[in-house]
């Protein structure tokens, strides 16, 4: 049987996965009929790129949350573990301002296409993301090799001379 945490946790991240699809519905929503249906004249290929490019930025990051969102059972049907908690950082995080950024950016496209260079961010921020933990750390890593002094050298030696020697206890015979 679950404890109570568990059966928060399920209720607050159904409604946090409601509010997510409520803010995709409204943004596509709002999209189509403002720069698909009103100013249907100035619309051009790039716009229907646009609307597909953040329908699947909204549908890979949307079912990545829902995943984790998810709440597990056993065979009895019992709750076990309420789901992920979506008021952690790291990629839950992430996803998260991936949907936000997107929601911002179809919105405001509405307004102006210059909008659409905001979507550079996410890129830009994973190459950031990927340069300071993964490349810079490899590329400019610093080899400790340092000049070993004569005392240092002779002490080295010395415990590697004793390691090799073998070790043999005295016993007694009666």
């Amino acid at each position: 049987m679950a404890n109570k945490g568990a059966k928060k946790r399920k209720e607050e991240n159904l409604q946090h996965i409601r509010m997510l699809r409520y803010i995709i519905l409204i943004t596509n929503v709002f999209y189509v009929l403002v720069r698909l249906v009103i100013f249907r004249s100035s619309v051009s290929w790039t716009h229907y790129f646009g609307l597909l490019l953040t329908s699947g930025a909204y549908k890979l990051s949307y079912d990545q949350l829902a995943g984790m969102a998810k709440a597990s059972y056993d065979d009895n049907g019992e709750l076990i573990d309420g789901g992920f908690d979506m008021s952690t950082g790291g990629l839950c995080e992430y996803l998260h301002d991936i949907l936000y950024i997107t929601s911002f950016v179809q919105a405001s496209s509405v307004i102006s296409d210059k909008f659409w260079y905001i979507y550079l961010v996410i890129p830009l921020f994973a190459f950031y993301k990927l340069w300071q933990l993964v490349l810079y750390p490899f590329v400019f890593q610093q080899t400790k090799e340092e000049p070993e002094d004569e005392k240092s050298r002779r002490k080295r030696e010395k415990m590697e001379k004793r390691a090799g020697k073998p070790k043999f206890a005295k016993l007694r015979s009666k």
